[in-house]
């Protein structure tokens, strides 16, 4: 699709220099944007860009306005703009409505629906209007799912989950798994417990491929609204997960964590279980959280890459940590016990005087 960039600003807003008849049809970056593109730029230290830029036209911050005589798109979120001009032009491409012939489909679904090549969907399912179901899917009995929701091929919801509107599941993402919960026995054995909960979803969820998503024991395991799970992340069972969150790639969640809104969990991030992660709490990649975070804030517990010599040796020290602060604490007392001493001796007959 081509659009003026006259209309553009009208329909998302925003503060044009320049022709209102010029015409783009696609988003690129500053760097290989050429005719009928539309660039995007950020932050001051890619300025020195725009000179060979031969993008039909930038979107920019007001403050950078002077820099360029290029056509422009005064915004004061660039990169938001950005993002929702790449929505209108490269809008989701629909498969032929209705079922595939290969496809098994035990329950009735509106005609806005599309079932790919050998997906199966099961009893008692209540799947949205627009909902696109890819080749391969398996959706277990009694799933409900919102309307205008994709599911790209190979995703697998087990039953009973409920996923709300415009829910986008990515390959291989599997939904209402059971939850990893045992007991062992008095021959030390392990006892499966049966995880007899769902997995229940708010809207505008997005969840990356490869990603797990354990059923409750007893209770749900609950995703709220505009959650955004990246690829090979693992969320257990009973884990709260409030609205607006992010958890990236392989940030793991052990069961019956509560997680508030707004919170982001950057990759290799692990979580202990049964914590409360207030809202607005950030954590640094790699970073094991092994207590409870109520307050919002950045929180880290990695250690910034050295040379590995640097390393060695740091690590020499590390390992000594325990018995000097034993020795500092054994330096301490007998400080303590000379300073008590001296204030019990009498006072210098000279200075009495």
């Amino acid at each position: 699709m081509e659009i003026t960039l006259g209309d553009l600003v009208a329909r998302l807003g925003g503060e044009l220099v320049g022709d209102p008849a010029l015409k783009v049809r696609q988003i690129a970056p500053l760097e290989r944007a050429g005719e009928g593109e539309l660039a995007f730029i950020n932050s001051p230290k890619y300025l020195a860009g725009l000179a060979d830029c031969r993008a039909t036209a930038v979107i920019m911050s007001p403050k950078m306005a002077d820099k360029t005589d290029k056509p422009r798109i005064l915004i004061a979120d660039p990169y938001l703009y950005f993002a929702r001009v790449g929505q209108l032009f490269n809008p989701i491409q629909r498969p032929p409505l209705g079922a595939h012939p290969s496809a098994v489909v035990e329950s009735e679904l509106p005609a806005s629906v599309s079932v790919g090549p050998n997906a199966v969907v099961g009893k008692n399912c209540v799947i949205g209007e627009n909902t696109i179901i890819g080749p391969g899917c398996t959706i277990a009995d009694g799933v409900h799912i919102g309307p205008d929701s994709l599911l790209h091929g190979g995703v697998r919801i087990y039953a009973n989950t409920r996923i709300g509107a415009r829910a986008i599941l990515h390959a291989g993402a599997v939904i209402g798994s059971d939850g990893f919960g045992f007991a062992k026995d008095a021959d030390k054995h392990w006892v499966k417990i049966p995880q007899i909960g769902r997995v229940v979803m708010g809207d505008d969820v997005e969840v990356g491929a490869n990603t797990a998503i354990d059923r409750g024991a007893l209770d749900d395991t609950v995703i709220g609204n505009g959650i955004k799970i990246d690829n090979l992340v693992h969320v257990a069972h009973n884990v709260h997960v409030g609205d607006d969150t992010l958890l990236i790639a392989q940030a793991g969640v052990a069961g019956s964590t509560h997680i508030g809104q707004r919170v982001i969990l950057a990759g290799q991030t692990g979580v202990s279980g049964h914590l409360n992660i207030g809202d607005d709490v950030v954590v640094s990649a790699a970073t094991s959280v092994m207590k409870s975070l109520p307050n919002p804030g950045l929180y880290t517990s990695t250690v910034p890459q050295m040379p590995h010599e640097d390393w060695v040796r740091n690590f020499a020290h590390l390992r000594r940590l325990d018995s000097l602060a034993k020795r500092v604490r054994e330096l301490e007392k007998q400080l303590q016990k000379q300073l008590a001493e001296h204030n019990k001796d009498p006072q210098d007959p000279q200075e009495q005087s």
